[in-house]
């Protein structure tokens, strides 16, 4: 390990993961994120837009998700296997590429299939910048800070880390939407290719690449079988992070409805932010939640919030209502997903960091692409009514994973859930 200090240091001498990283990493991490929230949104937005078809439009975001969940778990394993730069480099310059092709294909007289298609293409490139960031990150840390201050350390940045994913996934879609209204329905697909290109790129050769797990093998390899990837307490966090996409792709589609009856469907990104102000706020304070509120505890409390607030969304009648439980939910949701990434870092096979973590944010999209779809058919077809059922039944599934989560945690450990093993 890279020594950083001095037994006869002082304490404010110490290194801080600002201070390691620097503070140009997390700025370039976080707009490279940007593309990845914008996708879906962005993908639905010109579908509808140039061919006039909202179930094509729901295919086409499906098609995403599904790239995404085949692919996603294999670049976070390549990147273990490889390092993240040149998986990250080559993910970017695709990427942004295929979105600039999608744009193209769905203004061409193309078939509908090859939009599928291409959407796939989209979905299965996608540079897994969160999941990375994550990982290159507790790599810092568990290289170059003393072991006292780990603990924290990473509480704090996995904080910080579904802090920004909040702000990012409330922030992507709102953003397609300025961009579609004032220019043109394909333009945030361009300003996503741009992003890709230039900021992925920009994530993927800073030097904090060079960080990746020391747990690994001098040939690449992991000391850990592929098959504990599957074993039941980490699938239990799996489930519960794709149910967290699930009530994103939900929401937001349910709440543009709900608007859309009222005459304002443009306002929605607007309310939608009031949930993901809230949420980012409160994720930012889980590493300073006492030791007693253990993390097993914190996720059935915290995702409990989350369904009550989406049970009052399901009766709300006046955009009143739905501000109040939208307030209430972004109390449960930042927290939760808190959460469930500490508890996939602490039960990531040895020198498989990086797969678990792109396992954990391939989840989110691909429960957001599939809710996005499924709401959208069901308010189209049903009412609003039933739409705003949906989010309820994204709530239940995060909660009851947090149920099988209680049985499957050893109590022991669960103070500190956020300290990848050793």
């Amino acid at each position: 390990m890279i020594q950083t200090h001095t037994p006869s240091a002082s304490a404010s001498a110490q290194p801080s993961l600002l201070r390691l990283a620097g503070l140009p990493y997390f700025i370039i991490a976080f707009i490279a994120r940007l593309p990845f929230a914008m996708m879906v949104v962005g993908v639905l937005t010109v579908v509808v837009s140039a061919r006039g078809s909202l179930s094509l439009g729901g295919l086409t975001s499906a098609s995403v998700g599904l790239g995404t969940a085949i692919v996603g778990p294999i670049l976070g394993a390549a990147a273990d296997r490889y390092g993240q730069r040149l998986v990250l480099l080559i993910s970017a310059i695709v990427n942004g590429t295929m979105l600039a092709v999608f744009a193209w294909v769905v203004y061409s007289p193309a078939a509908d299939p090859l939009i599928l298609v291409t959407a796939l293409l989209i979905g299965a490139s996608a540079p897994q910048v969160s999941p990375m960031s994550r990982s290159r990150l507790v790599a810092i840390i568990r290289e170059r800070m003393p072991e006292r201050t780990r603990t924290r350390t990473i509480s704090g940045t996995f904080s910080y880390e579904s802090a920004a994913d909040e702000t990012v996934f409330v922030f992507g879609p709102f953003l397609v939407g300025i961009l579609a209204s004032a220019i043109a329905p394909w333009a945030p697909l361009a300003f996503a290719s741009l992003l890709t290109f230039v900021f992925v790129g920009a994530f993927a050769l800073h030097p904090t690449a060079r960080h990746i797990s020391a747990e690994r093998h001098a040939d690449g390899s992991a000391p850990s079988r592929a098959s504990e990837l599957f074993r039941s307490e980490l699938l239990v966090v799996v489930i519960g992070i794709f149910g967290v996409g699930l009530f994103f792709g939900a929401m937001l589609t349910a709440l543009t409805s709900f608007m859309a009856d009222r005459g304002d469907a443009e306002q929605a990104g607007l309310l939608y932010g009031v949930m993901g102000v809230g949420s980012a706020v409160l994720a930012l304070g889980v590493a300073w939640l006492p030791a007693w509120f253990t993390p097993r505890a914190r996720w059935l409390v915290f995702a409990g919030i989350l369904f009550a607030g989406a049970l009052l969304v399901a009766t709300a009648t006046s955009v009143g209502t739905m501000i109040v439980a939208l307030a209430i939910m972004g109390v449960g949701i930042g927290p939760t997903l808190v959460t469930q990434y500490s508890f996939g870092a602490a039960r990531s096979p040895l020198g498989r960091s990086a797969t678990v973590m792109t396992m954990l944010g391939s989840g989110v999209v691909v429960g957001q692409a599939a809710a996005s779809a499924i709401t959208g058919e069901v308010a189209e077809t049903l009412g609003t009514g039933a739409a705003l059922l949906l989010p309820v039944c994204a709530a239940a599934v995060v909660v009851l994973a947090g149920i099988a989560n209680w049985f499957l945690s050893d109590p022991r450990r669960a103070p500190r859930p956020a300290v990848p093993r050793a």
